[in-house]
């Protein structure tokens, strides 16, 4: 079997080679915006399947299964997404201090005649960050491609997190062992 991975993202593609598995990568183009009629816990779901349907899976080969996935961070019942800029990054992060967080990855499946899709939940619980750091950190790492504006496996997450609740890889972005479960059942890997 041999995965066709639709993501931009740097980590997902690193934690997806990780597997072993055979892996091409694919671009796809797709309005992210959340639907009001959505509830938050299927916002990344929803987003990953806008995405597999945007895919023209005809492309596929016999042996290729499509993966396509989406991450939100959600506090206070609000869906936090990418920052938009440097400014936005820092209130992100000062409105995550000292709190607990979601994180909701939605992954999908699918081959040209079979669609199948899951979420993974994780709790995030920062303890509270001083300015100077959440600064120092959007400055040096730049975290605009991010939900959330961080990344649990860079200096903020490191001093910043006290305790996860979940799976550490979800919070990166692709929960990688229920990714596996899931395609071991999905694709008789």
């Amino acid at each position: 079997m041999r995965l066709v991975l639709a993501s931009q993202s740097p980590r997902r593609r690193q934690l997806i080679s990780t597997l072993g598995l055979d892996v091409r990568l694919a671009k796809i183009d797709v309005d992210e915006a959340i639907e009001k009629t959505w509830r938050i816990e299927d916002t990344a779901e929803n987003i990953a399947n806008k995405k597999a349907t945007a895919f023209d899976v005809s492309t596929l080969d016999a042996d290729e299964v499509l993966v396509t996935a989406d991450t939100v961070v959600v506090v206070d019942n609000k869906v936090i997404g990418k920052p938009k800029d440097r400014e936005d990054a820092i209130r992100i992060l000062e409105h995550l201090s000292g709190r607990k967080h979601t994180v909701y990855t939605g992954v999908c499946l699918v081959t040209p005649n079979r669609m199948s899709s899951f979420t993974e939940k994780t709790d995030v619980f920062f303890t509270s960050l001083k300015k100077k750091d959440i600064i120092e950190y959007v400055d040096l790492c730049k975290p605009f491609d991010r939900a959330g504006a961080y990344g649990i496996q860079d200096k903020i997450g490191m001093i910043g997190i006290e305790r996860i609740e979940g799976c550490y890889y979800n919070v990166m972005g692709l929960p990688v062992a229920r990714l596996y479960r899931e395609l071991s059942a999905f694709a008789d890997i």
